[in-house]
């Protein structure tokens, strides 16, 4: 199912799909999977799709979220506060309409950015990092660590170990599971799949 969703920034794209009934072993949705896009591409990029196949195979309802930018087929990305605002509009429209039960957040690159930030006002139980831009390629000086410490909830960072944006390190609360390659996590996708697997089994509540 795809359809609009109105935000204070104009309409944001959701594309919702189901699990399978019996998928991951239980009777019925256990939790919902947000997944952002980076700053300029689509649901669509690879890491994306492998995260929402293993979450569906789960047992986890997906809800891959368009930003209002994109949906009016502006190249550039919109200020933060306009990503976020509309971002929690998507998520005050699905906890009515979809899915009244936990929720996790994530995202690719500028995705992920948003779902960081949004984690606590959001009432997210998990955030799923696909890489993270910890920084502009070539500046590290202008870390956005502090984004990324934010949420007060379980973090799963997957990063390529070439990644121009920087590789974060693991603290209390956020894994960090490097791949090889670089930004674009195509390199190894076989351990995405079963990294992103295992998070989300010990992350969602078993319901």
């Amino acid at each position: 199912m795809v359809r609009e969703v109105a935000t204070p920034h104009g309409p944001a794209r959701i594309t919702v799909r189901r699990p399978q009934p019996g998928a991951g072993g239980h009777s019925r949705v256990r939790a919902a999977l947000l997944l952002g896009h980076g700053a300029g591409g689509g649901l669509a990029a690879p890491d994306l799709v492998a995260a929402t196949e293993e979450a569906l195979a789960a047992g986890l309802l997906v809800v891959g979220v368009e930003q209002p930018y994109r949906v009016a087929g502006r190249r550039n990305v919109a200020p933060t506060d306009q990503l976020d605002a509309a971002w929690l509009a998507v998520v005050a429209d699905v906890r009515a309409s979809l899915h009244d039960g936990p929720l996790v957040f994530g995202g690719r690159s500028s995705g992920a950015r948003v779902a960081c930030r949004t984690a606590g006002p959001g009432g997210a139980v998990a955030v799923l990092c696909l890489a993270f831009p910890l920084h502009p390629p070539g500046r590290p000086e202008r870390t956005r660590l502090p984004e990324l410490a934010a949420p007060e909830v379980p973090v799963l960072v997957v990063q390529g170990a070439r990644d121009a944006f920087g590789v974060p390190e693991a603290a209390p609360g956020r894994e960090l599971v490097l791949l090889r390659g670089d930004h674009s996590l195509k390199a190894d996708r076989p351990l995405l799949r079963a990294t992103v697997a295992q998070w989300l089994a010990r992350v969602v509540p078993a319901g």
